[in-house]
């Protein structure tokens, strides 16, 4: 990889918290629906706070879920037998693939706090069997040196490789610097990625362009391997990078299925109001 090559800040969006799905409910959305193209493969990522009792069951299909929890536990089940739960810092990575029904809800008597990421799957793979990989954090590689500590969920950093299995190639890294520390982050050529801010404050790119918890900064393009350098701002810095190669394909969206024609989705449908609680499995 040629090390001079370095991603900057394209834009920073500053979305706010609004009302969710009730009262209790408070969701920012990080990477809104529906601009396909800009954000290909990701599809949308909320950030959540929500007690027991806001989601319940619901179907999944064509698509990926990326669950990481900031604060709180989230207990999970789906109706192919999984089922467990995640903490502070914890990943789950779920494949709708053909087909799942899901529900999440927070452990305990505290709300959760979490992000979602839905991350679109290749045409080839969009009916896949469903399956879950819980990436807790404790267990991933991981390397601290410099007041630097990166942790790899998926893909590559810093001469790590995540276990993580993918149908698609994506970068998920989280990175922890103190005040004033510095670390350069891989994007793979041609990865679009976006970085968003969990906590404190830093700078992102070549040109040092400034990130608050809650903000997301989108990386200009490169169809070479590159870096992004971030460095912490004076009470340290929390940050996700989320890097993904597009698949310039077709999105048909409807809810939480995920295809690449109307079709497809109308007999994803007809499926699941035949099967009920059989969806997703082998007939």
């Amino acid at each position: 990889m040629n090390s001079t090559r370095r991603r900057d800040v394209d834009r920073v969006d500053s979305p706010e918290f609004g009302r969710g799905m009730t009262d209790a409910h408070r969701a920012r959305p990080l990477v809104p629906p529906g601009e396909w193209a800009a954000s290909d493969p990701f599809l949308l990522m909320m950030e959540d706070v929500f007690p027991k009792g806001v989601f319940d069951r619901h179907p999944h299909r064509g698509i990926e879920t990326i669950t990481y929890v900031i604060d709180g536990t989230i207990e999970h089940y789906d109706n192919h037998g999984n089922a467990g739960t995640i903490g502070p810092g914890d990943a789950l990575w779920l494949t709708a693939g053909r087909g799942l029904i899901h529900h999440e809800q927070p452990g305990g008597d505290h709300p959760a706090h979490i992000y979602q990421l839905w991350l679109n799957l290749p045409r080839a793979d969009k009916l896949v069997p469903a399956r879950y990989q819980e990436l807790r954090s404790a267990e991933l590689p991981t390397r601290s040196a410099n007041g630097v500590t990166e942790r790899v969920f998926s893909g590559r950093a810093g001469g790590l490789e995540a276990p993580t299995r993918n149908y698609a190639p994506v970068t998920m890294v989280e990175t922890t610097l103190e005040a004033g520390a510095r670390t350069d982050l891989e994007v793979p050529a041609g990865f679009n990625g976006f970085i968003v801010a969990v906590q404190g404050s830093g700078t992102v790119g070549s040109s040092a362009t400034s990130l608050a918890a809650g903000q997301v900064a989108w990386l200009t393009p490169d169809s070479e391997a590159s870096t992004v350098e971030l460095a912490g701002g004076e009470k340290g810095f929390r940050a996700i990078l989320f890097a993904g190669q597009p698949l310039h394909e077709p999105v048909a969206a409807r809810g939480p299925f995920v295809m690449n024609t109307d079709g497809e989705l109308n007999e994803g449908f007809r499926e699941y109001r035949r099967t009920g609680e059989r969806f997703g499995l082998e007939e």
